[in-house]
């Protein structure tokens, strides 16, 4: 289950937020227009996320990973998008 606390945390500058309860949280990133679908079953334990990943409103999700809290995740979208947008390459740090 999301917290109230995750749930603000979230990042508005970088998402619009299309819908959210408990379990479940569609966000859309606002540098590309890709969805994110974060769905929080709390099974098999509590703290898995699912990550699902879609190019635009007309096609099928897919899955794109796992994480551990809602920060988490967001960070792991982030660096997904500063791959992608660097030509494919590692980021440096």
């Amino acid at each position: 289950m999301f917290s109230r606390e995750e749930l603000q945390s979230l990042d508005l500058k970088y998402f619009s937020i299309i819908a959210v309860d408990e379990y479940d949280v569609t966000i859309m990133s606002r540098c590309t227009g890709h969805y994110w679908y974060l769905h929080n079953p709390e099974y098999p334990e509590q703290g898995t996320i699912i990550i699902f990943h879609r190019h635009n409103g007309n096609l099928p999700y897919h899955l794109h990973g796992r994480g551990n809290s809602l920060r988490q995740v967001v960070r792991s979208i982030k660096s997904h998008y500063r791959f992608q947008l660097n030509g494919r390459k590692p980021v440096k740090r």
